[in-house]
């Protein structure tokens, strides 16, 4: 029955590493292809991702040019009395002092000129018209910018150009140089000859402060948005005229896409630079968050494997201890009943009848007999405290009085053994603590026996019971031959002997101090010892002291 017990223990064992070692493997296999088809699909989102921020850009520069172009549409409907109304000293015709108004009014436009065709503004003191909004008609100025001579300028070009190959699509065509002026050839179809130009100023802070730089925050977001980055360059003058991300520096070689504004604004791109796409970013947390699972994962089953390891190794420890003890305690159970069955056996077959015999070996009955019988009882000690059965009748006693009462009754047996126990105590001290009595005399005893069994040639014992802030101690102190550092923290685990040469040699089951701590812990106090190899060990007993209010409180 215990050979398939074991086995069956051993195979057991064994399905469960395998159970263990598969779920690691799994655990492994499946993060390690989450994190593949994550990478996997990043490259292909990321691609399109890239795509949906360019065309946001694109819809930022066709909004700036609906809304920038717009206002001048309506000078595509000028007819052929404008011409005869800038003759009569500026006064323009009500369709086109409306249309000059609302563009005087546009914030994106600062100022409004008219050069007839046969004047040059370039040429030192020429004098154009000038739009006086509040009067509402052109008038003359020699004042202008050179905006005006260099954008008339480059549409003059171009406006006979379309007129000698009697291209009439222009009359349908505006276009902004790159000075940020909006300049249109007025030309009598007619006739196929240029009456003028009109030049348009348009403010370029207003244009970038008020519209450009606020739907680049819009569409892009602020500097939190550290993965696109879209800068507003004015690649002539070569500066950043906005971004969303000021934080980092413009360069060349961060920006990955260009986009510009269409038919007008030539010198003006909007440069786009994946730093660090939403996309990417989102699915490299995600593939840190798996890294991070994984880790945790590996470092819980080693973890479980080391502490399977260590418990293997604490199970073989403990049925080592345990085949020891049974080895020990059968021996030390025979011994007792051998010495009694043979006294028995010499008595009943009247091979001792002198009555100084009879006494002898009855003795050696009674001896072996208490000895037999508290062996029994540290085993059932034990066991009633593995089965949590032990119970203690705690109430309040006097600690001294029950050290009093265990030295009177074992006087004689301290003293056969040859040794001196020295007692002392701090007087006019009351040392009252919850406790049951019983389970102080099994403390005493074992702590008492432990002194004797291991101490060889000092045969000498001190106990002191003192007070210390609101504990009450009592010590018990042997000139033995101690324990090493090492083995201090395994002296209370049940089976466990020192094997030293003197200790191995010593009767004993590895309980007596495993006993101990438990009667200990369960009366509410708690132990613990210093030793000093080769000169002795004292064991330490703390239990709370009661003071008189908790005392009149169990009457």
């Amino acid at each position: 029955m215990n050979f398939i017990t074991a086995k069956k223990i051993g195979r057991n064992r064994l399905l469960r590493w395998i159970l263990l070692m598969l779920g690691l493997v799994a655990i492994i296999a499946l993060t390690g292809m989450n994190v593949f088809s994550l990478y996997d699909i990043r490259e292909r989102v990321t691609e399109s991702e890239s795509e949906r921020q360019l065309k946001k850009a694109e819809e930022i520069t066709a909004l700036v040019q609906s809304e920038i172009y717009q206002p001048f549409t309506k000078l595509l409907n000028i007819d052929n009395q404008a011409e005869a109304s800038l003759q009569d000293d500026g006064k323009l015709p009500k369709t086109l002092e409306k249309i000059f108004i609302d563009l005087a009014d546009n914030p994106y436009t600062s100022s409004i000129y008219y050069t007839p065709a046969s004047v040059d503004p370039c040429d030192t003191g020429s004098a154009i018209y000038y739009f006086n909004q509040s009067d509402r008609k052109m008038e003359t100025t020699e004042d202008y910018s050179n905006l005006v001579c260099d954008g008339v300028g480059l549409i003059r070009s171009a406006t006979r150009i379309q007129i000698n190959n009697f291209d009439l699509r222009w009359r349908s065509m505006i276009e902004f140089d790159a000075h940020r002026s909006m300049n249109i050839g007025l030309i009598n179809l007619t006739e196929n000859r240029v009456i003028g130009y009109f030049t348009f100023i348009l403010n370029q802070e207003a244009i970038v402060e008020k519209l450009i730089a606020p739907l680049i925050y819009d569409y892009f977001g602020g500097v939190e948005n550290e993965g696109t980055i879209v800068w507003l360059h004015d690649h002539r003058r070569d500066i950043v005229l906005a971004t969303n991300n000021s934080s980092v520096d413009f360069s060349v070689d961060l920006v990955d896409n260009r986009v510009r504004f269409p038919r007008f604004f030539s010198d003006w791109i909007l440069k786009v630079a994946f730093l660090n796409p939403p996309i990417t970013s989102a699915y490299q947390d995600t593939f840190r968050k798996n890294i991070i699972v994984l880790g945790f994962a590996v470092l819980f089953l080693v973890g479980s494997l080391l502490f399977m390891f260590y418990t293997a190794q604490k199970e073989r420890e403990l049925s080592m201890r345990q085949a020891g003890f049974l080895a020990n305690v059968t021996h030390e159970l025979k011994t007792p009943l051998a010495v009694m069955q043979a006294a028995g056996e010499n008595i009943s077959d009247g091979r001792v009848t002198e009555p100084e015999r009879l006494k002898k070996y009855g003795s050696h009955i009674y001896d072996e007999s208490i000895r037999l019988r508290k062996m029994i009882e540290k085993l059932l000690d034990v066991a009633k405290y593995d089965a949590g059965q032990t119970l203690v009748n705690a109430k309040p006693q006097d600690l001294k009085e029950l050290v009093d009462n265990y030295l009177e009754e074992n006087k004689e047996f301290i003293e056969n053994k040859g040794f001196d126990l020295e007692y002392t105590f701090e007087d006019e001290t009351e040392f009252v603590i919850e406790a049951d009595g019983d389970s102080i005399e099994t403390i005493l005893g074992n702590l008492v026996e432990n002194a004797i069994k291991y101490s060889a040639d000092t045969k000498k014992m001190e106990s002191k019971l003192f007070e210390d802030e609101s504990q009450v101690k009592l010590s018990v102190r042997d000139y033995g031959v101690g324990i090493k550092k090492s083995e201090l923290k395994n002296i209370f685990k049940k089976f466990y002997r020192v094997e030293e040469t003197l200790v191995a040699k010593t009767k004993g089951h590895g309980l007596g101090l495993s006993i101990v701590r438990n009667l200990v812990l369960l009366n509410g106090g708690d132990i613990s010892v210093d030793s000093e190899y080769g000169s002795g060990t004292t064991f330490t007993l703390s239990f709370p002291k009661l003071n008189p209010e908790e005392i009149k409180n169990y009457s």
